[in-house]
């Protein structure tokens, strides 16, 4: 009996779950070119429109060296897309934050992502709702009302 690693259904999940990687990380990467963003820029940038966020925070959710962040972070601040701000708590940490352009940047980046948003439109409520169930367990998350 082979084992769950190498049985035919777990290499074609694994192959299937690698396409969809790879075909995101594709058009994401067209998306941020027609903003003249690299991916990673437009990646920050996305975090940040979400919320201000100190820049130790931002790097250890991209996996990347701080000094990383710091790059991405002047050279997005060079176009105007953010800013930095000391932290109302502790004044020597600093915080990054979408300026307007930025925010209105980083909504127009989600907008040209098609490839995520129409294969799950194809979806019914449940459907999308057990792939999210399942995927949140593959990855240790809660399963349900997260």
């Amino acid at each position: 009996m082979p084992s769950r690693r190498t049985d035919p259904l777990t290499l074609e999940v694994v192959e299937l779950i690698g396409t969809v990687v790879t075909r995101y990380h594709e058009e994401y990467e067209q998306a941020a070119a027609q903003h003249s963003l690299t991916g990673a820029q437009a990646r920050v940038l996305g975090l940040l429109a979400l919320e201000p966020t100190p820049m130790r925070r931002i790097a250890q959710s991209l996996r990347c060296e701080p000094s990383n962040v710091t790059g991405i972070v002047d050279r997005l601040e060079a176009r105007g897309l953010v800013e930095r701000r000391p932290d109302p708590a502790d004044r020597r940490v600093k915080i990054a934050a979408a300026t307007e352009e930025g925010r209105s940047t980083a909504r127009r980046l989600r907008e040209a992502l098609d490839f995520a948003r129409e294969p799950l439109a194809a979806l019914t409520d449940e459907e999308r709702t057990a792939l999210r169930d399942l995927l949140r367990r593959m990855v240790g998350g809660t399963e349900a009302g997260a």
